[in-house]
C-alpha cells in the first residue's frame, strides 16, 4: 500500500480465504471460509507500525487486525483469538505475563533442496564444526550480520534479554523481556522477519524450522507464563508467604489437560515431530516439574515473584500468536474448572500414557479433530478450518518419496 493511501486512511481488504492458505500456497474448499470469500478489513494497530531499518528504500510495515467488514474480529484470524483470551482474563481481574524464547539456525544459501543445510562460512574462512555452544566468541565469524541485527532490533523498538549460542551446528537462541502476550507475539513475528530479511543482505540464510539437520538438537519457541493481577501486579502464582497457590496449580492442570488436543497448534509442521520424537531437551509429554528440562512443563528455578510455567512443547515453527493463545487458553481451562494436575516428577522418568503426546501430524490432527475443548476455546469455525489447511499440506508431504525411501527400501525384495 502506498504512504499517502495509508495515511489518508484507506481500508485495506483481503479475502477471507487469505487466512487458510496452505504452505505450499493453495487453500481448503471455500466452505471452511465462506462460500461468497468475502472481504476481511486489515485494520492496522497503531502500536505496531515501523520503518523497516533494513530496506535502502523507505518501506513500512504495518501488524494488523482481520476484522470482519461487520466490525468484530475475524474467528480465522490468529491475532484475533490471542485477543480474545487475553480478554478473558481481563475478565477475571487478571492479566497474563508471557516470554519467548526463539531458537533458529544461520546457513549458507542453500539453493539445492535436496542437499542438507551447511553452516556459512565465516570470517576466519571455516564452516563451524559444532563445538561453540555457549562460547562468548562462537558468532566472531558473523559479526556483521548480528551486529546489523541487534541495529534493527533497537530500531525497531525490540528489547532484547540474552543472545546466546546454542547446542546445533550454527544454532542460536534469543530470549525476548516478557510482558503482555500481544506484545510479545508481535515482537516474536517481527523478530523472525528481521532475521530473515537482514541474513539476505549479508548472503545467509536464516531458518527456523523445528528440526532442520539430523542427529542435532531441534529449535523451539519456549513460552514462559505467569498471571499477576491487573490492579496491583501481584504475581497471582504465590502467595503472601511465597507459596505455590491453588491458581498455580489449576493453571498446571489446564495445559495438562490441553496439551495433547492442542499439539497441532504447537507443532503445526510434519517436520515438528523430527524434534519432538528425538527428544533431546525437547520433551514430547505433559508432565511437569520444577527445573526439570525432559518436562513439557517445567518450573524454573526462581523467585516467588518470577514464579512461571514454561511450555517446552513448541518449536521455532510454531505461529507465536496461536501457539501463545492456545498455552494461556488451556492454563485458564484449569482455572475456570479448578483442574488439579499430576504429582511433579523429578529427575528420570517414564512418561504415562495418559500423559503423552501425539508423535505425527497425523495424529495431532485426528485428536484436535476429535477434541470438544478446543471448539469450546477457539471455536468450530476456526478449528475447522485449521485442519482442513493443515491436512492439504500433510498430503502434499505424502506426494513426495524422499531420499531415505529411495536409498533404503528401493533394494528390498
Amino acid at each position: 500500500m502506498t504512504a499517502e493511501g495509508f495515511l489518508e486512511g484507506r481500508r485495506l481488504q483481503m479475502a477471507r480465504g487469505v487466512l487458510l492458505q496452505c504452505i505450499m500456497g493453495g487453500y481448503p474448499p471455500a466452505r471452511f471460509y465462506g462460500s461468497d470469500d468475502g472481504d476481511l478489513a486489515l485494520n492496522a494497530d497503531p502500536q505496531q507500525i515501523h520503518r523497516l531499518p533494513w530496506s535502502s528504500q523507505p518501506r513500512a510495515l504495518a501488524i494488523c487486525d482481520a476484522d470482519e467488514l461487520s466490525g468484530e474480529s475475524s474467528r480465522l484470524s490468529t491475532r484475533g483469538q490471542l485477543k480474545q483470551v487475553i480478554a478473558r482474563y481481563a475478565a477475571r481481574g487478571l492479566a497474563p505475563v508471557v516470554a519467548t524464547e526463539l531458537e533458529f539456525f544461520i546457513f549458507a544459501p542453500n539453493t539445492d533442496p535436496t542437499q542438507p543445510f551447511q553452516p556459512p562460512i565465516g570470517l576466519d574462512g571455516r564452516r563451524e564444526d559444532g563445538h561453540s555452544a555457549f562460547s562468548v566468541s562462537s558468532n566472531n565469524g558473523l559479526r556483521p550480520f548480528f551486529s546489523e541485527v541487534y541495529a534493527c532490533m533497537a530500531a525497531l523498538g525490540l528489547p532484547r534479554d540474552t543472545f546466546m549460542h546454542e547446542m546445533g551446528v550454527s544454532q542460536f537462541e534469543i530470549n525476548l523481556l516478557h510482558g503482555d502476550p500481544l506484545l510479545l507475539a508481535d515482537q516474536t513475528f517481527l523478530f523472525k522477519h528481521l532475521l530473515k530479511e537482514v541474513a539476505l543482505k549479508h548472503g545467509l540464510t536464516v531458518v527456523c524450522m523445528a528440526k532442520p539437520l539430523a542427529h542435532t538438537p531441534g529449535s523451539s519457541m519456549h513460552i514462559h507464563q505467569s498471571l499477576v493481577e491487573s490492579a496491583s501486579g501481584r504475581n497471582v502464582f504465590s502467595d503472601e508467604a511465597g507459596e505455590p497457590t491453588a491458581m498455580f496449580r489449576h493453571f498446571i492442570g489446564g495445559l495438562q489437560a490441553g496439551m495433547a488436543d492442542f499439539t497441532a497448534l504447537f507443532a503445526p509442521n510434519v517436520n515438528s515431530y523430527q524434534r519432538l520424537c528425538h527428544p533431546y531437551a525437547s520433551p514430547n509429554n505433559a508432565c511437569w516439574s520444577h527445573d526439570n528440562r525432559a518436562a513439557g512443563l517445567r518450573i524454573p528455578a526462581s523467585s516467588p515473584v518470577a514464579r512461571r510455567v514454561e511450555n517446552r512443547l513448541p518449536g521455532a515453527d510454531a505461529n507465536p500468536y496461536l501457539a501463545i493463545a492456545a498455552s494461556l487458553a488451556a492454563g485458564l481451562h484449569g482455572i475456570e474448572n479448578e483442574l488439579e494436575p499430576t504429582p511433579a516428577i523429578q529427575g528420570e522418568f517414564a512418561v504415562p500414557d495418559s500423559l503423552s503426546l501425539p508423535c505425527t501430524l497425523h495424529a495431532a490432527l485426528e485428536r484436535l479433530k476429535r477434541s470438544q475443548l478446543a471448539k469450546e476455546l477457539f471455536g468450530n469455525e476456526f478449528v475447522e478450518g485449521y485442519l482442513a489447511s493443515k491436512t492439504m499440506e500433510l498430503t502434499s508431504f505424502f506426494d513426495e518419496i524422499t531420499p531415505w525411501e529411495r536409498r533404503v527400501l528401493a533394494a528390498q525384495a
